[in-house]
């Protein structure tokens, strides 16, 4: 993929949009000059762009089958080994969202380690500065990211316990995987972390020899990051290691990169300019959301409310909501297109009926949700960018918004400047599409303080 070029540092495949927007935030603030691809980059697209350091492809596995994923992560996986790269990461959500069914984790460790051909994959699932926690394998994680919300262990999590398509039933990450694989799972527990050094190397030579495939490391403080960065990147030295985590990922290989002069210095970033009015896309049922939308109201925005009934019916009615929208901009007004406000708006029951009368299996209901409304809600966008010339847009929800990308025609993004840890501001490169050269967000369910959705428009920058 890259003849001629300096290798890669790291390649990444993100098993949604806004979990691949998460990477490559801890990448480039780290220095790491980082483009985010929609499918794995031809020669032609990665000409394009000049001194990467690393790439990301974001996939949609986190709403998939394991048969479909399987096909998807074995063709994703064999172009990420050609890309050179020592650091490879199948990229997951920092709540693990995830189970047999949907999003399993398991089948993508197993189609990893057959790919790369390594003798085991590390697991690092916390990320501190995203408030997820790791504590002798049971994860933690904050109410909210970029917010001062209450930490709850994950199986009584408000929100993540109550999740529509993956709820959180157990919070020991060992115990959860294992229901998606036989492989076996070691742990390199807290206290052998936080002593670092010889005692780290030990805990994980222990655990190879007990036979472990899967290597989780627990943390809890950034600090702790820098050390399983050396880690990781020392399983990378010879061969090429696979990981399975959150952004934690990238932020150890990050931390410890630094430490030993891989990178030359964090990048500065320009402050982005208020960007009023602002377009607003959001497929998310998160508590988190319905506080954003409720406030972004308050203060000023718009909303338009998705009738699924009607959309179901008249598949053509995206253009007046498009319409609508644009009516609304041109009048001043930013514009918060919406599927849900919480996890009890009727339009989930209303949902769930539409897709079971189109022949949609009950157990298939919830991962077609994130085509249907990711279908509309991009096709609103795309109408609306065409009338109406808006400079930001911003998309809520994790299981829609890599369908939202596809339908906007989204070949890649950059990004631009730090908003919130893991939702980073970024340009689109949108060839033929009238997205091409827009700011865009993309923002995970449980991103954000309530004022989020107005700090994104005004363009507060997050340099922590």
């Amino acid at each position: 993929m890259r003849e001629g070029a300096s290798p890669l540092l790291l390649a990444y495949y993100g098993d949604d949009f806004t979990g691949s927007s998460d990477a490559l935030d801890f990448l480039s603030k780290a220095g790491v000059k980082t483009v985010l691809f929609i499918a794995p980059p031809s020669p032609g697209q990665l000409a394009k762009y000049k001194g990467i350091q690393a790439i990301g492809i974001a996939g949609m596995t986190r709403s998939m089958g394991p048969s479909a994923m399987g096909k998807e992560l074995q063709e994703a996986f064999i172009a990420l080994k050609k890309s050179g790269a020592r650091q490879v990461h199948y990229k997951v959500c920092s709540t693990f969202d995830s189970s047999p069914e949907i999003g399993n984790i398991g089948k993508a460790v197993e189609v990893g380690l057959r790919v790369f051909q390594a003798p085991y994959a590390s697991l690092l699932v916390a990320a501190p500065e995203l408030g997820r926690y790791c504590a002798f394998g049971n994860l933690f994680a904050r109410m909210g990211i970029g917010s001062k919300g209450e930490i709850h262990r994950l199986d009584r999590h408000p929100s993540m316990s109550k999740h529509p398509t993956t709820p959180a039933n157990e919070s020991d990450l060992r115990l959860h995987l294992s229901k998606q694989t036989d492989l076996n799972i070691g742990l390199v527990d807290l206290l052998e972390v936080e002593s670092g050094g010889d005692v780290l190397d030990d805990a994980l030579k222990r655990e190879l020899k007990a036979g472990a495939k899967v290597v989780l490391y627990d943390a809890m403080y950034s600090r702790q990051l820098t050390e399983i960065g050396r880690m990781l990147d020392q399983a990378g030295k010879e061969k090429i290691h696979f990981s399975v985590g959150s952004s934690g990922i990238e932020m150890a290989l990050g931390a410890f990169w630094k430490t030993n002069n891989t990178l030359q210095g964090q990048k500065t970033w320009e402050k982005p300019a208020k960007a009023s009015p602002m377009l607003v896309l959001s497929g998310s049922c998160s508590p988190v959301t319905e506080g954003q939308i409720a406030y972004a109201r308050m203060h000023g925005f718009d909303e338009i409310a998705l009738d699924p009934r009607k959309l179901a019916a008249v598949p053509k009615l995206t253009q007046n909501y498009a319409e609508s929208a644009v009516q609304m901009m041109k009048a001043g007004k930013s514009v918060i297109v919406h599927t849900a406000c919480g996890a009890e708006d009727s339009r989930r029951k209303a949902t769930r009926e539409v897709l079971v009368k189109q022949g949609i299996s009950p157990e298939d209901v919830n991962a077609k949700t994130a085509d249907f409304f990711g279908t509309a809600l991009g096709e609103i966008a795309r109408k609306a960018a065409e009338q109406f010339p808006f400079k930001r847009l911003l998309i809520a929800g994790g299981d829609t918004s890599s369908k939202v990308a596809r339908v906007l025609g989204i070949e890649a993004v950059e990004m631009l400047a730090p908003l919130v840890p893991g939702a980073p501001l970024c340009k689109a490169h949108a060839p033929n599409s009238p997205i091409d050269g827009k700011e865009v967000n993309f923002k995970g369910g449980q991103v954000g303080a309530e004022d989020y959705f107005v700090k994104v428009m005004e363009g507060r920058m997050n340099l922590e």
